[in-house]
């Protein structure tokens, strides 16, 4: 009998008689000799997520191809066939029908290859592993992916694609008995949709297919007025929202991949953009504020107007309801009620009605724990089968459980939210994020917590994912790994595994990066925050700022640049994956780079001018006063050299940008850009006056009519 694998994308893929299976596994069973098995190295390759169980076998040529094997007819499976194919081609492994490819089957636990294989390597699918769990074993010219399920078999899958690398003489499959599945059951990334970035369909997808790549399950897009709503079309903006086609449509995407969407609609908080509009606006607990007003009838009839229709375009299991950081909550409609009740009262009651109200969509909802775990003594009144999502974005070095305690203590299920810092920065803070998540989660996992969710801010508007990938993917290793997840372990695998790099530089240019954010830390500045970066360097602010980065400043440029000669030799010496991700490393670097460089440089130029204007008498000075004022001021000029800098990074900028966004809000980033282009273009035009005052009258302008600090 011929077993024909199928796709609607790629068309008849390979056909594989059942008969030459039963063959080709006593042929393997030959070949894996004691002796072969002593061939394989001891070392574990570079994996994302670490599998529980591994180890190693010989490794595989692949030169002369490869065949990948689905029997049966699940579409799911031919899926899974159809992914690893699409990236080995990618990647230069040839798809071959015939001997000597080596054969990749793709196989559920209840058929009777997978039993003799599983028999055979005395390896078991247990009851704790079924659900997302498989069996990865190579043997001779065999690799065998077991699961019990669709799920399993794909992650089975997404091993192999890792397992690939490039050897001496054309890629090679890196030999391998494994046993692996999930420590947590929910393991995602919550993404921000509403303060700026909005994602395109394409890049939505590609997001998808990435977490999924490296094991997560969940994608939870967070909307305050950034979902389209037929019964509500006021607030999304057209073209920077998401439709309800786009949604169904990322829906249906994702599922082949085994992700589930869990929208967050904000039902609380948040929601000053909604509340802004003259029909929303008795909502409101204060005039123009973003909590909506639980004793407003009409706060009711919105928030069920949204799930409603989130319902209908999100079929998963679960509803984000959000309420976080509500603290406007009885400064305005409901003070007397507050004040006769207590703040935690009546915010535990409103989501008590909002349970009640949801209930006939039959979806669990999701919370964000901050504000009940204040009153840990009310929290039982919370219904049991609301999802507590504890979130904190900082390590703690006694440990994150006072942030679960309320809710486990209570009987309720929670998951964890740790976060990838990338908020108001010009590069994610990445040490703060890999030390939170590892805590967060490890103590999730301890106290039973059955998901997780790293969260991605974008609260100034100017965050990329592009630049977040790295504590992402230590998030989707620290939920599928049990207990503690090793950091230095992870910073060793990321640039291999991810954008394979054979040479380490990615990995290196990563950690340069984490150091010149701990320089700046060192020195009293938070890390390289958007703050710093827009500050203008003379105004009193921009002095504060100043005064710390000095001792730091070329310490920061070194690091950065460190980094940005390492992502350069990298894409010299190889072809690397993921080049878009390498892209926005590179901005990165080169943002904290100028960060920098604006204050050396405008030190420079302040203090340049006040010798020179300190000297107008020295005849020494005087001499080659012109001169000096045409270095601040003219072609090349320290002005130009920052006017320069500020209009290649808007570029740069923009170029990624667009790479994963939509058009809108693009320009309420460039236009600062362009401000501080324009600002030193008008510094250098004044520099440059004073050089034609100098020139007709040999006198100068103080350095305070021109807008400079008073003192060095």
């Amino acid at each position: 009998m011929d077993i024909r694998l199928r796709t609607s994308d790629y068309g008849q893929v390979t056909l594989f008689p059942i008969a030459r299976v039963a063959l080709s596994f006593l042929v393997c069973l030959c070949i894996s000799t004691p002796a072969a098995r002593a061939a394989a190295g001891s070392s574990r390759p570079p994996l994302i997520p670490q599998p529980r169980e591994f180890a190693a076998r010989a490794d595989l040529s692949l030169k002369a191809g490869v065949r990948i094997l689905a029997p049966g007819d699940d579409a799911d499976d031919r899926f899974a066939a159809e992914d690893l194919k699409e990236d080995l081609d990618a990647r230069g492994v040839r798809m071959r029908s015939a001997a000597p490819a080596i054969r990749i089957h793709l196989l559920r636990d209840e058929t009777a290859l997978a039993r003799r294989v599983l028999r055979t390597e005395a390896l078991t699918l247990d009851a704790p592993m079924q659900p997302e769990g498989y069996v990865l074993v190579t043997r001779g010219r065999d690799v065998y992916v077991v699961g019990h399920t669709a799920t399993g078999v794909f992650y089975g899958a997404q091993t192999v694609k890792q397992l690939v690398t490039a050897g001496a003489d054309g890629p090679m499959l890196r030999g391998a008995a494994i046993r692996d599945w999930p420590a947590m059951r929910w393991r995602g990334v919550h993404d921000d949709l509403s303060r700026g970035p909005v994602p395109t369909l394409d890049f939505q997808k590609k997001q998808i297919r990435t977490f999924a790549a490296y094991k997560l399950n969940v994608y939870s897009p967070y909307f305050e007025n950034t979902m389209q709503y037929a019964s509500n079309p006021l607030p999304a903006l057209p073209e920077g929202s998401i439709t309800a086609e786009d949604a169904k449509a990322l829906v249906d995407y994702a599922r082949h991949y085994h992700v589930t969407i869990v929208p967050e609609q904000e039902a609380f908080g948040h929601l000053h953009k909604v509340l802004t509009w003259q029909q929303y606006a008795p909502l409101a607990e204060i005039p123009n504020g973003a909590v909506l007003s639980p004793g407003q009838p009409g706060s009711m009839q919105l928030i069920t107007q949204w799930f409603d229709e989130l319902a209908g375009i999100y079929p998963g299991p679960f509803l984000h309801i959000g309420a976080d950081e509500t603290a406007e909550l009885g400064q305005g409609q409901t003070a007397d009620e507050v004040k006769e009740r207590g703040r935690g009262a009546v915010y535990i009651d409103f989501l008590s009605a909002i349970h009640q109200a949801l209930a006939p969509l039959h979806r669990r909802l999701l919370f964000w724990g901050d504000m009940a775990m204040n009153t840990p003594s009310l929290v039982p009144r919370l219904p049991h089968d609301m999802i507590a999502v504890a979130w904190h974005y900082e390590p703690e070095p006694e440990g994150f459980h006072r942030w679960l305690d309320p809710y486990t203590q209570a009987g309720m299920e929670t998951w964890v939210s740790p976060g990838v810092n990338n908020w108001n920065r010009v590069w994610p803070d990445f040490d703060l994020a890999l030390h939170n998540i590892q805590g967060f989660v490890a103590d999730g996992q301890s106290a039973g917590s059955a998901g997780m969710l790293n969260t991605i801010w974008d609260d100034d508007g100017e965050g990329l994912f592009l630049e977040d990938w790295y504590a992402v993917l230590f998030g989707a290793a620290a939920a599928w790994q049990p207990g503690t997840s090793d950091i230095a372990q992870f910073q060793q695998d990321y640039g291999a595994v991810f954008q394979g790099d054979t040479t380490g530089d990615i990995d290196e240019a990563q950690r340069d990066l984490i150091a010149a954010q701990q320089a700046l830390a060192r020195a009293g500045l938070d890390d390289a925050r958007d703050a710093y970066f827009w500050a203008d360097p003379w105004s009193g602010e921009g002095q504060q700022i100043a005064a710390k980065i000095r001792p730091v400043s070329a310490e920061v440029r070194l690091d950065a640049e460190r980094a940005i000669t390492l992502i350069a030799q990298a894409r010299a010496s190889q072809s690397l994956r993921e080049t878009d991700a390498l892209d926005a490393m590179d901005l990165g670097a080169r943002r904290i780079d100028f960060l920098a460089f604006q204050f050396q440089t405008a030190d420079q130029i302040a203090d340049g001018y006040r010798r020179l204007y300190d000297g107008q008498k020295n005849p020494q000075i005087a001499d080659h006063t012109s001169r000096d004022l045409w270095n601040l001021s003219g072609v090349n000029g320290r002005c130009e050299d920052l006017r320069d800098g500020y209009n290649y990074l808007r570029s740069r900028y923009s170029e990624v940008w667009l790479r994963e966004n939509r058009p809108y809000w693009l320009n309420n980033v460039t236009e600062r850009y362009d401000a501080a282009a324009e600002l030193w273009t008008e510094r250098s035009d004044k520099i440059a006056a004073a050089r034609a005052q100098w020139s007709q009258q040999h006198t100068l302008p103080s350095p305070a009519a021109l807008g400079m600090p008073t003192t060095p």
